[in-house]
């Protein structure tokens, strides 16, 4: 049965109740607004591997285009030309299948350092990450440390205010155009684009350095911890990756509880506090803007700036360190040493991914050293289907598609074989050049009659004089009735 106050309950409009709020001379928000984070800055070991990784990450990124291999870009994705050098590779559209395997090969390392040690690729290499500890670098440098950013933000508009925030756009706009230039740098050789640019002669390379740019400006300057609470996929699906041994950053909530400020001088044992004296360093270090003490949540990207905060109170409380600390659930609720710890890390999931990884990368080191630097695409000529030419002989007519994979021009010796009495009556050699694609006319001729009517199986081997490459392609040649 439904009680009489069901019965009668109406369902409101959301505009209806805004009205009669507004009304009122009131506004309810439905959505809170995003609260700007401004990290403190803080000295430690972890601090120091995020810089370390920032160095290292940008020096490849923004260095690499500029590194040449003979006469070329060391590494270019040329789209136009539908050719990848990568160092000594020159990969085709045809060489797909390395990337497919690098891609395997990179969610399966994801898997493996995230059972191990959760989300170190967020915390220490993800260029949402990277560019982000850059923007805020330069803040830091140009609006001062986070009490100053915070007066600068809260105070009236002056001139001090005016030129910091222009000198900051300014900064923020020139690093992040520059990202912009490089980025577009792998796909189209960055001298020439650099060229180009100048001369405002590129129109869609413009507009992708720009659309970079943009992205970069937006993401590092701007959205930062949102990117990784909102946007990215990893922080939804990493706990699925996660288990009790897998080290993250851990509050101990047996030794910090209860909490509560004091002195240095004061026994906070005997007044029944834990070693927690609730500073709040550990929140105001943190790039998302979470409390690691209230247990690990996922915005945490894993970075340990909340370590090296915390270390450095119970350092000056003379308290030991590790109140918080990387550390597996397991550890922290059975009190382990972090032998014991280590001793979990070859557990069977990450052995599983361990050996998996080991394999592919194996299996694609093996399949590009034994390369063969030779690509040939068999196309029947369709337009030309089987004829009688002179001499009594019986002709179909092909096109092939011969990749050269090398860096120096290359002869290639065309033969075919399947049928009796079949030769090639068109050009039995052709040169290409370096890094090449060319389609070459070939003819093939049979002996009238030696054949039944009908479909036959050929084959077409090309190769190279003077070297060890040589590929088989199948075809099939038509008699007609």
């Amino acid at each position: 049965m439904t009680s009489p106050s069901e019965s009668t309950r109406k369902v409101i409009p959301i505009t209806a109740v805004a009205a009669d709020v507004s009304s009122q001379g009131e506004m309810v928000s439905l959505y809170e607004a995003q609260k700007k984070i401004y990290p403190r800055s803080i000295s430690g070991v972890f601090a120091r591997w995020r810089w370390a990784m920032v160095f290292l990450t940008q020096l490849v990124f923004y260095g690499l285009p500029w590194l040449q291999w003979g006469q070329r870009q060391m590494v270019l994705f040329d789209l136009g030309a539908r050719r990848f050098y990568i160092f000594g590779l020159v990969l085709y559209p045809q060489d797909f299948i390395y990337l497919t395997g690098l891609l395997i090969i990179s969610a399966l390392s994801l898997f493996l350092f995230t059972a191990v040690a959760g989300r170190l690729w967020c915390g220490f290499a993800c260029p949402q990450t990277v560019y982000t500890e850059m923007f805020m670098w330069i803040e830091h440098k140009i609006e001062g440390d986070r009490s100053a950013r915070l007066r600068l933000d809260h105070g009236g508009w002056t001139f001090e205010k005016v030129r910091k925030k222009f000198f900051k756009q300014v900064v923020w706009i020139a690093v992040a155009v520059w990202t912009g230039f490089t980025f577009v740098g792998y796909f189209v050789p960055i001298r020439e684009l650099g060229s180009e640019l100048l001369a405002l002669q590129s129109g869609w390379a413009l507009f992708w350095v720009l659309f970079y740019g943009f992205a970069t400006y937006g993401n590092a300057g701007y959205m930062r911890e949102q990117v990784c609470k909102y946007m990215c996929p990893y922080a939804r699906f990493q706990s699925a990756m996660f288990d009790k041994d897998t080290l993250v950053v851990s509050y101990d909530v047996a030794r910090g509880e209860p909490r509560g400020p004091r002195s240095k001088t004061v026994d906070h044992k005997a007044k029944g506090l834990g070693d927690c004296i609730d500073c709040t360093l550990c929140v105001q270090v943190c790039p998302v803007g979470i409390d690691i003490r209230e247990g690990l949540q996922y915005e945490c990207i894993g970075c340990g700036l909340c370590v090296d905060a915390c270390n450095t109170v119970m350092d000056k409380m003379h308290y030991p360190r590790g109140l918080i600390r990387f550390s597996t659930q397991n550890g922290v609720e059975k009190r382990w040493s972090p032998s014991q710890m280590l001793r979990r890390v070859l557990r069977p999931r990450v052995l599983i991914y361990a050996a998996v990884l080991v394999a592919l990368c194996v299996a694609m080191l093996a399949s590009l050293v034994t390369r063969t630097p030779l690509k040939v695409d068999v196309v029947r000529d369709r337009a030309a289907l089987s004829r009688i030419v002179a001499g009594g002989k019986l002709e179909n007519i092909y096109r092939l598609q011969i990749m050269n994979a090398t860096e120096g021009p290359q002869r290639y010796r065309i033969a075919a074989r399947g049928l009796q009495g079949i030769e090639v009556a068109s050009e039995a050699e052709v040169e290409i050049g370096a890094a090449e694609s060319r389609w070459v006319a070939v003819r093939l001729q049979i002996p009238y009659g030696s054949a039944a009517s009908g479909s036959h199986p050929v084959q077409f081997d090309v190769q190279a004089v003077g070297a060890a490459a040589q590929v088989t392609e199948k075809s099939v040649f038509l008699v007609p009735r």
